[in-house]
């Protein structure tokens, strides 16, 4: 069985179009919601489309690993809350992990909407698997007992995805699923993509250079979305 994960805060908004997209993947799974302390109707909605919700401390990281602590599947499969499959993603992701020496993977991705940002960035995505950089929203999946002896998500304030990532390379091939899935483009609205680029790229030349995440943490900006605080960047 395949545990899907979705860490939220505040996302009364996205995620029933999320939360319905998972249900209707064929296969066996079980759909987490792993909340920071919504103050919307977040835990509300994630309760009336069927999805067991798990109370976590907020952060990304804190939040995953909270859901997976809680999870009974084999396999775990982290979604961003406003991030949608494709149809056949749970026999992609279970195939991926039956070939010989994968330790994990995650999917292609396409950012909706006609802007230029998420027209650029849906271009930009695949040549970032050449440098084997890849992040949060392009859904990351792993067995569950590579999650546990790695250690699991841990409790950082940024760049918790590419934490993990770098201890889950070590223990095998991290595969690229070429299917896509769709994400949103809501945090490039009313934004210099070129300057935003351009601070993304710098946070994480500081978190390579062995950087504090929680210290690059408190100089991320946000950027208000339907009222709501959201992240630049899905990371």
């Amino acid at each position: 069985m395949v545990s899907i994960i979705v860490p939220t805060l505040n996302e009364e908004a996205a995620l029933p179009a999320t939360l319905r997209s998972l249900h209707a993947l064929e296969g066996e799974k079980e759909v987490i919601v792993a909340d920071g302390g919504s103050t919307d109707c977040t835990i509300a909605v994630a309760r009336e489309l069927g999805a067991r919700v798990v109370q976590a401390v907020r952060g990304r990281g804190s939040q995953m690993h909270a859901g997976a602590v809680a999870a009974t599947g084999e396999i775990f499969w982290f979604v961003h809350a406003d991030t949608t499959p494709p149809p056949h993603a749970l026999r992609d992701l279970q195939n991926a992990l039956m070939r010989p020496g994968v330790a994990g993977g995650n999917f292609g991705l396409t950012f909706d909407g006609c802007s230029l940002a998420a027209k650029q960035l849906t271009l930009i995505y695949p040549l970032l698997r050449i440098l084997n950089l890849c992040y949060g929203d392009s859904g990351i999946f792993l067995r569950r007992e590579i999650y546990e002896n790695i250690g699991g998500f841990q409790p950082l304030a940024l760049f918790e995805d590419l934490d993990l990532l770098r201890r889950l390379r070590r223990r095998g091939k991290f595969i690229h699923l070429a299917c896509r899935m769709t994400t949103s483009s809501r945090r490039f609205k009313n934004r210099n993509f070129l300057l935003m680029w351009t601070e993304w790229t710098g946070l994480q030349l500081l978190y390579w250079c062995g950087a504090d995440p929680n210290w690059l943490a408190r100089r991320y900006k946000h950027v208000r979305t339907n009222g709501h605080q959201v992240n630049l960047s899905k990371d």
